[in-house]
């Protein structure tokens, strides 16, 4: 018996197979909005410590 197969499993199997450089592209992409340098550990820090506090009701007035 055959395994069950969507009709997007399908679908992105031939579309797959009709356009071969489609991994590529996706792995370009993602490099250009994901992979990025490694993290500056000095400026993170100076940024969690110059986060000033939010009031608890932002729109409260002081008394």
């Amino acid at each position: 018996m055959a395994a069950y197969e969507s009709d997007i499993t399908r679908f992105l199997k031939k579309l797959k197979h009709e356009r071969p450089h489609l991994d590529a592209e996706q792995q370009k992409g993602r490099a250009i909005w994901w992979d990025k340098d490694a993290i500056d550990l000095e400026q993170t820090r100076r940024w969690r410590e110059a986060r000033v506090p939010q009031k608890s009701y932002p729109y409260q007035t002081e008394s």
